[in-house]
């Protein structure tokens, strides 16, 4: 029974100390997660899970789409491009990367094809609201053949910047949201090889 006791005892005590050592830092960051935007947690949750799940900090940041077989990269491609259409989305740049990396090597390299698109007014609010925003603009697609030889559209996972702090001033949060919509409806319209 002593045996018991003790070890209750020692545990309490471990108990005592991690919250004497964590409870400030614990309480910072409850602190600010309660002027969050509601969707904060989940979207740090949905990240971390995609972490814990493929090990790598970049996928967790990313919505990816596989292509649906039957369509060549020159389909999609065209299918990419007229959704930005119909979305009303400026494309703003185009990096054929995987040609350039054939051409700089001499060897045939996959198809890597990366797409820059803006809404120019919708980013200038961003950037009047904070800076930091600068950095992610423009929103980008890339098609990417796998060493399987399929094909996966990816783009940015928005919802960080969206819902991952303070809540964003509504008018904002329309237009962030009209974005976001428009690039998964780049992905999941183009991987279809909608038109």
């Amino acid at each position: 029974m002593n045996f018991i006791r003790n070890i209750l005892a020692l545990l309490g005590l471990v108990l005592v100390g991690l919250a004497i050592w964590l409870g400030p830092t614990l309480y910072k960051y409850k602190s600010a997660f309660d002027g969050f935007d509601s969707q904060a947690y989940a979207t740090y949750r949905n990240m971390m899970d995609r972490v814990v799940e493929t090990g790598n900090a970049a996928a967790a940041t990313v919505w990816k789409v596989k292509v649906n077989s039957d369509l060549s990269f020159e389909d999609v491609d065209s299918s990419i491009k007229q959704v930005a259409i119909d979305r009303n989305i400026k494309g703003v740049g185009e990096l054929p990367l995987g040609d350039q990396v054939a051409a700089m090597t001499g060897k045939p390299w996959r198809k890597l094809k990366i797409y820059l698109y803006c809404n120019p007014l919708t980013a200038a609010k961003m950037v009047e609201y904070d800076i930091a925003y600068a950095a992610y603009l423009p929103c980008r697609v890339s098609l990417v053949e796998d060493e399987n030889g399929d094909l996966w559209i990816t783009t940015l996972d928005m919802d960080a910047m969206i819902h991952g702090g303070r809540p964003l001033p509504p008018e904002l949060l329309a237009e962030a949201q009209n974005v976001k919509e428009t690039m998964l409806d780049i992905l999941n319209r183009a991987a279809e090889g909608d038109f």
